[in-house]
């Protein structure tokens, strides 16, 4: 049975993590005294007018297949976008933001930035070491450098317009996967419309498909993925009132999207053509996603933290137990122990949902900075209402 240490401060120490996380606060795009959302609004417009500029250049030859890739990219970017936002269970980045980071990645460091960087270096590497080079090894020794950066900088200028929200490398990490994910969804749909072309057109849709299929198997490991490992390692270098500097970790961490991108970016002139493609394509895939895994073990624990002190006056005045504070404070392990530990399915069902509601408790606390509102006493009694089994009450 778990134990809940009781101290005279813990509404305080409440009070702390709510102010810490930036948990419950509400999140203002529109700011016209501040540099940085003309910086943002200026690349972000400059983005999006030049992918649909390429667009509709290319939309009466090859329109049904950008309007399959474009369909197909979608439903993929909704489970990569519900996964994200799913292991974002703590202190939760507003809706608004989480848009805001997308529609960067999407656009401004996509096309208002790294494609323009990626043609100028792939111009310096072909004059200077030949083409033949520069086709094997330019786009892993140019992505990875533009493309990283200026998903980044999209994360400093997050700080800059958001700065009571990024405030630990946890918060970096599901922000800069939203980032990587619009970066990577807008970039598959252009990928799929080169391929449209490569038959003049005659077969696009097939031609389209085997791109869209191939970008869908490997992007399981690819942008989303770099720029979370990436923005983590970006918060750890500049450093939050939430969390200190870590010049070494932050470095390593951003070396370590950097080096991912550009071994994938090179795995064909590493392979050289032999039948190691796939195997080393599959060995990449496997270290990204350990590492990945790796980071968010690494940055989570301080938002667990805060979750712990937001409910801890809560167990200690009975509104939940032990048990349910160290679940949902805990990992998936955790959680899973916590429901099976009930006998019946029925029963083990019910802790799932008590877990849910005491979940609902934390962010109703948070909106209300700590204070008893209409919203915490109802969430209060649904945690007492789920555990006893009653049914809901409607009005």
């Amino acid at each position: 049975m778990s134990t809940v240490p009781s101290t005279g401060d813990s509404n305080a120490t409440r009070v702390s993590a709510i102010e810490n996380s930036g948990w419950g606060r509400s999140f203002t795009f529109y700011q016209p005294r501040n540099a940085a959302f003309w910086v943002y609004l200026l690349l972000v417009t400059t983005g999006v007018f030049q992918f649909f500029s390429m667009l509709a250049s290319s939309a009466g030859a090859y329109g049904e297949a950008i309007g399959l890739s474009v369909v197909l990219f979608s439903a993929y970017g909704a489970a990569f976008w519900w996964f994200t936002h799913h292991i974002d269970r703590y202190a939760r980045q507003p809706a608004k933001l989480i848009v805001v980071a997308f529609l960067w990645g999407s656009f401004a460091a996509t096309w208002g930035m790294a494609a323009h960087a990626n043609d100028a270096i792939l111009a310096l590497y072909a004059k200077i070491f030949g083409q033949a080079w520069a086709a094997d090894w330019g786009a892993g020794l140019a992505a990875p450098f533009t493309e990283e950066t200026a998903k980044g900088l999209g994360l400093v200028l997050l700080i800059a317009l958001a700065s009571r929200f990024v405030r630990t490398a946890f918060d970096g990490f599901i922000l800069g996967a939203f980032i990587g994910l619009g970066f990577q969804l807008f970039e598959d749909v252009v990928y799929a419309l080169n391929s449209a072309g490569s038959q003049f057109g005659a077969n696009q849709i097939d031609a389209a498909m085997t791109t869209i299929v191939m970008r869908m198997v490997v992007g399981v490991a690819a942008h989303t993925l770099y720029s979370a490992i990436f923005c983590a390692g970006l918060v750890y270098l500049l450093g939050r009132p939430a969390e200190p500097r870590r010049l070494g970790r932050g470095i390593a961490l951003m070396a370590t999207a950097m080096l991912l991108h550009g071994l994938w970016d090179s795995a064909a002139a590493l392979a050289q053509g032999s039948a190691l493609m796939f195997p080393l394509l599959f060995v990449l895939i496997v270290v990204a996603l350990v590492l990945v895994l790796r980071v968010f073990r690494l940055t989570v624990p301080r938002e667990r933290q805060f979750l712990h002190d937001i409910l801890a006056p809560e167990a200690e005045h009975g509104v939940i137990t032990g048990d349910e504070l160290t679940a949902v404070c805990g990992n998936h392990k955790a959680r899973k122990a916590f429901r099976r530990s009930a006998g019946t399915r029925a029963d083990r069902k019910r802790n799932g949902y008590v877990l849910e509601a005491t979940a609902d408790l934390a962010d109703a606390l948070a909106y209300s900075r700590g204070n008893n509102t209409d919203r915490v006493e109802f969430a209060r009694s649904e945690v007492a209402r789920i555990r006893s089994g009653r049914p809901s009450i409607k009005a």
